[in-house]
């Protein structure tokens, strides 16, 4: 193929990714979203596949039929709630491909440039690197975190942000002695070596020091680190398709950490720096308290007395996949006159829009999903709220409590309606390992179990 022609593919292929982008902002759209970025990542396979710079197909076939087979085998096994683990791992691949990829380009001996050309060029190796570790080593302790490999709980080293602001004094001094070394010929990889070591250090200490609360930012912003890690590995290999490529998922995925941030009241340059998620350092209140059990018949009753309901999912939905049975529950509402909706917190589950996906799996409507800002003044005209498998998002620790690990972080006020109730498995806490007050407040009912099993007895009923 003429490199005139794959221009004009790659050119196509980002128009299809900026369509991809654009449809997946909406839900009605997203699914058309999907279909775009699919096209377009054939187009860029194939005319790269094509193109004058691969001499060797049969190491391209091995790769592709690997890649092709671990990617068909996770489509078909993991389960939605694996999700965000299975994400945060892909991004881990993409940070060690930009490493591989660099360390590569800085032993090719078939490269001839020289004078500022080359300069640039081992500019890009190191910030490519540098990138791409920082983000294979925050997302396999992300994929530990999420995955509960990892406690959920901050690890707050003393003095932490010196210790971050020491790691990237060295990254930049040993990027002055790596170029100077290229430049003299010395052995300039070992500052290179050393460099990575650092780069690894800091993306393990700045996932460790989060919070399993805000787990979901990190996410984002892990999409973020490894698209510049893939614009990185552009510039490395001269690729303009992944430049662009690149620069798209990190610019989108900085930008919906930013808005992330902004709902959850955090800071967006503490999150860069690894320290938020954290608390004030003080002592949490302790919950104390009797709960209030209730039955799924009792649970039925209240829901044919009210008008009002709101629904919040949590992870434990996820979990039990209780999604398609609360659809269920919800028509047979709605046909009798209830005015039924969903609020979701921007973190709900352990990934950004994970609920959204779950519900528009079980074929939610749209019109009835509402983020939290839409619905936090309206808690006081809703007659029951469900909590499904939700902690840290319904807890009032958050508001009213400095000293909490997810203090000021704004969640649905749900225990403002008349009456809540919680589906829980036990009494243990959330993600964050916060306790809640919300479960032993005097309009707050709890009904224990799993959420699906829970759920279909609550329907026996209210069909019964």
């Amino acid at each position: 193929m003429s490199q005139s022609l794959v221009t004009m593919s790659y050119i196509v292929a980002t128009i299809l990714f900026i369509f991809s982008l654009s449809g997946l902002s909406n839900q009605e759209t997203a699914r058309r979203g999907n279909y775009y970025g699919m096209l377009g990542m054939a187009i860029a396979i194939i005319a790269t596949a094509l193109s004058a710079s691969v001499t060797s197909y049969a190491i391209l076939i091995v790769a592709l039929l690997i890649g092709g087979a671990i990617g068909a085998r996770a489509a078909l096994k993991v389960e939605m709630t694996q999700m965000p683990e299975l994400v945060a791992i892909m991004h881990s691949l993409v940070g060690m491909a930009a490493v591989l990829v660099g360390y590569a380009n800085f032993m090719d001996s078939t490269i001839t440039i020289g004078g500022v050309e080359k300069t640039i060029h081992e500019m890009e190796i190191y910030i490519g690197i540098l990138i791409g570790a920082v983000t294979f080593s925050g997302s396999v302790i992300a994929f530990g975190k999420l995955s509960e490999k990892i406690s959920g709980k901050p690890m707050l080293l003393p003095g932490r942000h010196w210790f971050n602001l020491m790691l990237l004094i060295a990254a930049f001094v040993l990027g002055y002695v790596f170029l100077q070394q290229v430049e003299s010929g010395g052995n300039a990889i070992i500052p290179l070596a050393i460099m990575t070591g650092i780069a690894l250090i800091f993306g393990v200490h700045m996932v460790m020091a989060i919070g399993g609360a805000d787990m979901p930012v990190v996410v984002s912003m892990l999409n973020s680190y490894s698209g510049w890690a893939a614009a990185a590995t552009g510039f490395m290999l001269s690729n303009d398709l992944l430049i662009v490529t690149g620069a798209l998922v990190g610019s989108s995925g900085a930008i919906l950490s930013y808005i992330m941030c902004r709902a959850m009241n955090r800071n967006f340059i503490s999150v860069i720096a690894g320290g938020f998620g954290t608390g004030s350092g003080g002592e949490a209140a302790v919950v104390e308290g009797e709960v209030q059990p209730i039955s799924a018949e009792e649970t039925a009753q209240l829901l044919l007395d009210a008008k009002n309901i709101m629904i919040i999912p949590g992870y434990g939905m996820a979990v039990a996949q209780a999604q398609h049975t609360v659809n269920e529950i919800t028509k047979l509402l709605r046909d009798k006159g209830k005015k039924v909706g969903f609020g979701i917190h921007p973190v709900a589950g352990r990934m950004p829009g994970h609920m959204n996906v779950l519900l528009a799996e079980a074929k939610v409507p749209y019109d009835i999903v509402y983020e939290m800002d839409e619905i936090n003044e309206d808690w006081a005209h809703v007659d029951v709220s469900i909590v499904i498998g939700a902690n840290d998002i319904v807890n009032p620790s958050a508001l009213d409590d400095p000293n909490s690990p997810i203090a000021g972080m704004p969640v649905l006020e749900c225990w403002k309606g008349e009456t809540t109730v919680v589906l829980k498995r036990s009494m243990a806490s959330g993600y964050a390992g916060v306790g809640n007050p919300l479960f032993v407040l005097e309009n707050t009912r709890m009904l224990f179990g799993d959420a699906n099993a829970t759920m279909q007895a609550v329907l026996k009923a209210l069909k019964g």
